[in-house]
Order: C-alpha cells, then sequence, then structure tokens
C-alpha cells in the first residue's frame, strides 16, 4: 500500500465515527487507518499474525557444567596463559552453551558474558541455519553394537519445533524475527550475519533482516549450488540450492575477497576402448584436476555468489556426525575466512553437530556455539576434543572451550516474582508459584495430589502426592537433593508406616548412590530416585502425557595405584547401570506395521522388536554388556580445586535472575549493570581425560592414562559417564596418594 501523507489528508465525520466505534468495540482498524494516523517511513513491510517488536530481556548467570582442554606440552607453553600441564587458565575461554537460544542471546546481550564478549573484540560473525524445513527430520541414527537404534529428537527439540512450525509461517517468522533483534544488538559494528535458508522462508527472512539490519545493510544472497542432489520434480525443474543472506551491522563490515573454483568447460577428445568411442574429458587451459585425480578440470577466480564448487555431506564422509541437516565444513570455512580474520569471535546459536565450532577452530578464531538438544551438544564436544587432539598433534594452537547451560537459573527465572511487593507480599507470591510448579510436576508424573478429596493442598504435608500406591515427594526446585533430604524421606515414611517412595528432583549431589539406597532397603523402604526433565515447563507436552521421568543410573569407577611411584595413580570404568524404560512400549509394538521392526528400551536393555507378516511378535535384545551404553566417559582428577563462581547483577539474590531493560547503545557505548562474583556452592569440572565412540571408531578405552599429581594427599577424582541417548552421570571417587 502507498503511504499517504497524513498531514494533507483529513478524516471525515463519517470515518471519525467509524474509527470511535470501533475503537469502543474493541475491534481492529482498518488497515488504510494505520498509514493515516502513524508515521512510519517504511515502504515495504513483513507483517504477521502476532508480530510484536518486544523482545526477551531476561538475563541469568551461564551454570559452568565443565571445562575441555588437552594438555599442551609444558616446556612450550608456560607462563600466565596455562598451568605447568599446559591447560589454559586465563584468556577467552569457548562457550558450547546448552538451552534456548533466546535465552541465551538475552543473557549474552545484557550478562556478564557480555563485557568478555567486548574484550575479545567484539562478535565480529554470526552464521545461523534454522530449522527452515517444515518437514525436517531431526532424528539420528545411533550405533549400538552391530545394531542401529533411530533416535527420534528429544521431546524440547520436539516442542520447540512445533513453535517453530505450530501456525506455519507465522509462528516461524516470529521465533527468527525476536532471535534476530537479540543478535543484531550482540554483533560488533563491523560485524556480518549469515542466515541460511531455502526457497521456503527466503521470501520472509530477506524481508525481516531488512527490517532488523536494514535494507542498506544488505550485501549479498548466496546461492549454495550442491555438486550433488537435485531429485526431479514431476513438474518444475530439480531444486538444487539452498540460499545463505549476507548481512552487516555497519556500512564498513569485515571482509577478505577469496577465490573459488571454476569449473572449465571441457571438450571431450576421442578415444577408443574395445572399439568403442569415448570422451575423455582434456583442457589444455588448465593443468589442475580435482583432488589429483582426472576429472573435471578447474581454475580459481574471484569468489561470485554462486557457490557451485562445494559438495553436500554424504553419509560415510569423514565428517559426517549423522545429522541430516550437518553441512560441510568447505561451506563454512568460506563463510569464516571471508568476514573474520584470525582471533576473531564468531558464533553459531543453531548449532547442531557443530561444524561453526569446528571450522572456526581450525582457523584460529574464537567462537560461541549454542543449541537446544542436548545431543547436538554433546555431539559438538566429542566433535570439538577431536580437534583439539588434531592441532595438538599437528603442534598448532588451540583453546579450551567451557561446556555451559542456564540450568538451575533458568528454574529460578520460571519462579520469579516481579513488580513492586511488599517482602511479604513478594514470600507469599513466591510460595503461590511453588505450589503451581509442583501441581505441573505431579501433573506430568501423572500423580494425585494427597489430600485433594478433602479440599486440602498437597504441600500441606511432607510428601506431596500418590501414584501407583506409591508415595511421591518433589525435591528442592533450586537446589540438589542431597543426603540430609533422603534422611528426612526415611524418617516420614517410618512414621507413616510406608515403605515405597518415589523421591523426584531436578538435580541429585552427587556420590548420593547407591549407598543411600542400601540404607533405606535396609529400614525396609523401596526408594526410588527420578530425574524431573526439563520438559515439565511445557505445559503443552505435559496435557498430552509427553513427560519421561528417567531413572537414575549408576556409575562405579576404581582406581588403581601405581606400586613403584606413589603419586600415579590410574581410574578404571568398572560398571555402568541404566533403568530406561519406553512409555508405552506396548501401544507401540501394536501399532507397528507387519514385516517392520523397530528398537525399543525396556527395563535398562534395548531390544530388537520385530513383527513378521502373520504378526507374530519377536524380540532380540541388543546390549549385551554394560558398556554397550557408554558412549562417553571423562575424568577430572581434582574435582574440587576449582570453585564454581557467578556474576550476578550487584543487590540481586544468588540466582541473579533480571529482567533488564534491552541495550541497543552503539558499539562501545553499553551501559552494562554492575556484577559481582559469587560461589554457587559447586565445582567445575576440569575435563582431564577423556574416550569416547565416534561413527567411524566404536572402541572405547576402559581405564586413563597414568594421572601423576604434584603432591601427596587425598583427592576427590569425578568420572563423569555419557550414554548413547545424551544423558550424563556423574560420581565421586576419593584417591589417596603418597
Amino acid at each position: 500500500m502507498a503511504k499517504q501523507d497524513k498531514k494533507a489528508y483529513e478524516l471525515s465525520e463519517a470515518e471519525q465515527r467509524d474509527l470511535m466505534t470501533l475503537i469502543q468495540q474493541g475491534k481492529a482498524l482498518p488497515e488504510k487507518y494505520r498509514f493515516i494516523l502513524f508515521e512510519d517511513k517504511r515502504e515495504v513491510e513483513l507483517v504477521w499474525n502476532g508480530k510484536t517488536r518486544d523482545v526477551c530481556t531476561t538475563v541469568l548467570p551461564f551454570q559452568t557444567l565443565e571445562h575441555v582442554d588437552e594438555p599442551r606440552t609444558e616446556t612450550k607453553h608456560q607462563g600466565e596463559l596455562f598451568d605447568p600441564r599446559g591447560r589454559q587458565v586465563r584468556g577467552w575461554t569457548n562457550k558450547l552453551i546448552w538451552g534456548d537460544n533466546k535465552l541465551i542471546l538475552s543473557s549474552l546481550k545484557a550478562g556478564a558474558l557480555r563485557q568478555q564478549i567486548e574484550e575479545a573484540g567484539g562478535l565480529k560473525l554470526i552464521y545461523i541455519d534454522p530449522p527452515f524445513d517444515v518437514g525436517a527430520d531431526f532424528s539420528m541414527d545411533v550405533e549400538i553394537g552391530d545394531e542401529t537404534f533411530h533416535k527420534e529428537a528429544n521431546l524440547l527439540e520436539q516442542i520447540a519445533y512445533r513453535d517453530t512450525w505450530g501456525r506455519g509461517a507465522d509462528s516461524f517468522i516470529s521465533m527468527i524475527y525476536e532471535r534476530l533483534i537479540l543478535m543484531r544488538d550482540l554483533l560488533a559494528g563491523d560485524g556480518s550475519i549469515y542466515v541460511h535458508c531455502d526457497y521456503r522462508v527466503n521470501p520472509f527472512i530477506r524481508l525481516a533482516m531488512d527490517e532488523v539490519f536494514g535494507r542498506d545493510r544488505f550485501i549479498n544472497q548466496i546461492e549454495w549450488a550442491y555438486k550433488t542432489g537435485g531429485i526431479p520434480e514431476r513438474v518444475g525443474f530439480s531444486k538444487k540450492h539452498d540460499q545463505i543472506l549476507l548481512y552487516s551491522r555497519s556500512d564498513s563490515p569485515v571482509f577478505n575477497r577469496l577465490l573459488q573454483k571454476s569449473y572449465v568447460p571441457t571438450l571431450p577428445e576421442p578415444h577408443t576402448n574395445s572399439g568403442k568411442r569415448l570422451g575423455v574429458m582434456r583442457d589444455p587451459i588448465c593443468e589442475l584436476c580435482e583432488n589429483g585425480r582426472p576429472g573435471q578440470k578447474y581454475r580459481m577466480v574471484i569468489a561470485r555468489d554462486v557457490w557451485d564448487d562445494i559438495a553436500s555431506i554424504f553419509r560415510n564422509d569423514v565428517q559426517a556426525t549423522g545429522y541430516a541437516t550437518q553441512k560441510p565444513e568447505a561451506l563454512l570455512e568460506r563463510i569464516i575466512t571471508a568476514s573474520s580474520n584470525e582471533g576473531d569471535l564468531v558464533a553459531d546459536f543453531f548449532c547442531g553437530s557443530g561444524t561453526t565450532a569446528a571450522v572456526a577452530e581450525k582457523l584460529g578464531r574464537k567462537w560461541i556455539a549454542t543449541d537446544l538438544g542436548k545431543f547436538g551438544i554433546h555431539t559438538t564436544r566429542k566433535r570439538l576434543i577431536g580437534v583439539q587432539r588434531e592441532l595438538k598433534a599437528a603442534g598448532k594452537d588451540f583453546r579450551a572451550f567451557e561446556v555451559l547451560n542456564l540450568g538451575r537459573y533458568e528454574r529460578q527465572a520460571y519462579l520469579n516474582v516481579g513488580g513492586r511487593l511488599t517482602g511479604k507480599q513478594k514470600e507469599q507470591a513466591l510460595a503461590q508459584k511453588e505450589n503451581e510448579f509442583r501441581d505441573l510436576i505431579l501433573r506430568a508424573y501423572k500423580a494425585i495430589g494427597l489430600g485433594a478429596n478433602e479440599g486440602a493442598r498437597p504441600q500441606d504435608g511432607f510428601f506431596h502426592g500418590a501414584r501407583n500406591g506409591r508415595l511421591v515427594v518433589i525435591g528442592p526446585i533450586n537446589l540438589p537433593v542431597g543426603r540430609l533430604f533422603v534422611e528426612e524421606v526415611i524418617t516420614e515414611c517410618r512414621k507413616r508406616g510406608a515403605s515405597r517412595v518415589d523421591v523426584l528432583a531436578f538435580e541429585f549431589e552427587m556420590g548420593l548412590f547407591p549407598a543411600v539406597l542400601e540404607e533405606a532397603r535396609s529400614k525396609g523402604i523401596d526408594l526410588s530416585p527420578k530425574y524431573i526433565p526439563v520438559e515439565v515447563f511445557d505445559k503443552r507436552a505435559i496435557d498430552k502425557g509427553q513427560v519421561v521421568f528417567h531413572d537414575i543410573s549408576f556409575v562405579e569407577a576404581t582406581p588403581r595405584y601405581d606400586k613403584k611411584n606413589k603419586l600415579a595413580v590410574t581410574i578404571e570404568l568398572t560398571d555402568f547401570s541404566v533403568y530406561y524404560t519406553q512409555g508405552a512400549a506396548e501401544a507401540a509394538i501394536a501399532a507397528m506395521k507387519e514385516g517392520k521392526s523397530e528398537v525399543m528400551c525396556e527395563q535398562g536393555q534395548l531390544y530388537k522388536v520385530s513383527k513378521n507378516k502373520d504378526g507374530i511378535v519377536t524380540k532380540e535384545r541388543l546390549t549385551r554388556h554394560w558398556t554397550d551404553w557408554v558412549d562417553y566417559w571423562a575424568v577430572d582428577f581434582d574435582y574440587m580445586s576449582r570453585r564454581e563462581i557467578i556474576k550476578v547483577p550487584v543487590g540481586t539474590g544468588l540466582s541473579g535472575v533480571a529482567s533488564l531493560p534491552g541495550l541497543e547503545a552503539p558499539q562501545g557505548e553499553m551501559a552494562l549493570p554492575q556484577f559481582e562474583e559469587r560461589w554457587t556452592g559447586g565445582y567445575i569440572f576440569e575435563n582431564e581425560w577423556q574416550s569416547f565412540r565416534t561413527r567411524h571408531n566404536r572402541n572405547l578405552e576402559m581405564a586413563t592414562a597414568v594421572h601423576i599429581y604434584d603432591r601427596p594427599g587425598r583427592y576427590t577424582v569425578a568420572v563423569k559417564v555419557i550414554d548413547i541417548f545424551g544423558n550424563d552421570t556423574m560420581t565421586l571417587v576419593p584417591v589417596n596418594v603418597g
């Protein structure tokens, strides 16, 4: 619609009456009045149902789960940046963050990490590959022994996917629009952003980016034409390319001109073989041939906006991680090399299997990578450890990286009470929220609140609910369940004469089990601890009965001492027990088509369930040994040596939860709040040794390399195991040396 000059347009009396009537009735005004009544310089705008320019302003501290660094050669790396073993202790540490990227972006934008980003030179480059395929399959194959288990996307990913495409294009563009605003505000003044998409969402994203960054900040629409692929269509031409939109924050972004391969047209030279004439590709112009083998020739030209020289990832490719949407490293290498320099900071907020982070590390860039999928974070962690090892073997520099999430602080944000309330009012409001949250958890667990029939609240007593003849108690929302809490559960059970109880918690204190379960059994109580999954934050998942509470896993590790060197120790992984059970397995078997087979989980074992043409079901156990469950394990030989310190805005509680106004000041003029350091009471897992399986190497070492302590003493060793589904369990092992 052409914009009209509101000063030259006078509303008629009839129009004024109609407007007043519509306003009084609370009805929407006709679109034409928007341009008549309000000043707006945009000639073209993307409009969708529910559009808003509001963005998330929640600021949460990041919880440090792990610090990963391959030790360097001691003699080469002395100085304040590294400890005597060659592990990085100062300087920028790369960030691998698990969680909702909206909360992550708002916390990066106005939280304590923003200062680190600016000290690292600012965020120079963002590449994102959001879920633009409305029919995308985010499942993947997990190898177990000689079989393959088809792993569906976790529930959080499924929920996020439904949010993205629940209302079609409206919900997708709402999702990406808010995140683009947050990314723009985080980007350095000379930074650039690349957004990967295809024909389904390209028009929407292009207009959204015009709004967020400005039409004058558009640089390129890059066509990535795959060297292979392109399925013939019944009507129309084969679809054989994606688009990558490039925008900048200012008119002077970082940009390095590159070369790309240009394939040379060749003429067939007649050749005979067994009497047949064959065309052999020859070209006198260029002596180069691809991969050093005879084939189609190319020459190097200045890079254009059509990239037809980069192949897609194939299943058996060395780079392949099992993600269907994985992009080739060559694609990211071109993007990172073009729009950043060595030492610059780059980010990917939909990192998937970690291609951006892996390439950034190889090219000497700093990086931030985030993803909602826990398995994606786990895959990226293994991939980056592999990159560290490669660079170390080649004698090249690399950086340590941290695995972060919003963890318990996200739960605190869920319970955060705002507004101008007195101390007592705030306390009452918080208690009400906690009660509602516990009710939500009970619903997700399909438990009945105690005293519901008498009108009493389930929180009035110690126990909160009951399910299948078992009492249910929910642990502290913001703290791990520890020994004192479990002992209180045992005492309360004995008071009531109860013998069976389920303890639900987001976190359990490390080293609590299995000893405390044996203690409960000795007193005649069957105590079953279960993890509360983060999916309880989504009421839709609860309404559909999709939330699954997992039993805890047990890790057993044994120290092996060296008889000759009293300061040396080796840690051996000696047992790992899981108790996963797939919900509604019987219904899944009943729904299975004849002649098909699936892998299912029952009582901590995986089975291949097959149904023949006659409808007869057979089960074959796939997990032969407990080691089949282990995908990755790592060791921190001195766990309590590094406290977890968080930075929170001055004047807030330990949670650090804050809702701060959006910061849109020019680069270098930010008005960040003051932060103070606080110890959370926890420790950071220093990943000093690890062994893990990859798609190309299924072997797993069951004992660490020899670790030699600096001095005699008693140490606490932490052992972390990640199973084939990406869930982690940790145990503490006391060690005495000297």
